[in-house]
């Protein structure tokens, strides 16, 4: 199937902004452009225009052909590759408690990783299904805190568990919600506190 623009967009957009450790609210601060405008990029929903995208290109110190055309990758055995460790478990349903122990590297190319320090854990369970199937290795750059309808994994249980959810927030209340809708949200409380590991990025499974 062919991708339309927007989507050809969206996707690249989103790899650079992975690559400079960048969310929504800090790319639409360093561009000087509303956030709703930005967010409607990301998702694929609208096409800035050709001041947006020269903006763009000059964030990103790329040319404007690097946002909007489909090119195929580099075979990854030819770039330069970055070893990031497999850590425990991440628990995708009824929290499993994690295992601090690595359990084995991923080799990523360097130039498609974001910055910060990053780690996978091994999603499992079916609460986040269809968006992360169970046993998908999940990328995670290590933050204290992200933005609502972000995908987070967070430690609970007084930091003996974790678990990958996305983050809501409904005033003063914060919710880790599941993406399969079988499955209940887990409410954050003083009696029953949460505290982010870091954002997922994005996930690789096994054939």
């Amino acid at each position: 199937m062919v991708k339309d623009i927007k989507e050809i967009f969206s996707e690249n957009l989103k790899r650079y902004m992975d690559i400079k450790g960048e969310n929504i609210t800090k790319l639409s601060d360093s561009i000087n452009v509303a956030y709703s405008t930005v967010s409607d990029w990301i998702h694929g929903r609208k096409m800035p225009r050709s001041g947006s995208l020269e903006l763009l290109a000059e964030h990103y110190d790329i040319n404007i052909s690097d946002l909007t055309s489909a090119k195929f990758e580099m075979i990854p055995s030819q770039r330069p590759s970055k070893r990031i460790p497999i850590i425990g478990e991440i628990a995708c349903g009824d929290p499993i408690t994690a295992e601090e122990n690595i359990e084995g590297y991923l080799y990523e190319p360097i130039d498609s990783l974001p910055s910060g320090n990053l780690f996978y854990l091994k999603a499992k369970g079916h609460s986040m299904e269809p968006t992360i199937p169970d046993g998908s290795n999940v990328l995670i750059r290590e933050q204290p805190e992200v933005e609502d309808d972000e995908i987070a994994a967070v430690l609970v249980n007084g930091d003996t568990e974790a678990t990958l959810k996305r983050i809501k927030h409904q005033g003063d209340i914060v919710m880790l919600m599941p993406d399969n809708a079988s499955y209940s949200p887990y409410i954050v409380t003083r009696n029953n506190p949460a505290r982010i590991l870091g954002k997922a990025i994005r996930f690789t499974t096994d054939l």
